[in-house]
């Protein structure tokens, strides 16, 4: 795990949520903006996915491998959720559904580094 990279996806996890928190403010839907900021998350999830795929394959574990995986696979999968989910919401509601997506990623991807970090004692 990279440090460096987990701020990065909670930075831009957190534009996602502030996005999506003004266009519920606002009465409006999820638009470009939206998913581009969303595509940016996500590439950046991929990016601190690969880095860990990398360091698996050199050998390093952490500690409850079993658990850091659901959450790698898990953290990646949910602004997709939150994008396709958002997009097909027909309210105002679509921001929320967004900016509550990217706040779980925001607190997943800190997760995935404790459970890196853990030393297993």
């Amino acid at each position: 795990m990279n440090t460096p990279l987990v701020a990065l996806a909670t930075v831009a996890a957190l534009v996602v949520a502030a996005l999506g928190g003004l266009s519920t403010v606002l009465r409006r839907r999820t638009g470009l903006a939206h998913l581009v900021a969303a595509g940016v998350l996500e590439a950046v999830l991929l990016v601190q996915s690969a880095v860990v795929v990398v360091a698996l394959a050199g050998g390093e574990r952490p500690p409850e491998t079993a658990t850091f995986l659901a959450y790698l696979v898990s953290v990646v999968l949910v602004p997709v959720a939150g994008v396709l989910w958002s997009r097909t919401e027909p309210t105002r509601w679509a921001g929320t559904v967004l900016a509550v997506a990217a706040l779980v990623v925001a607190v997943m991807v800190w997760r995935l580094l404790q459970l890196w970090e853990a030393t297993g004692g």
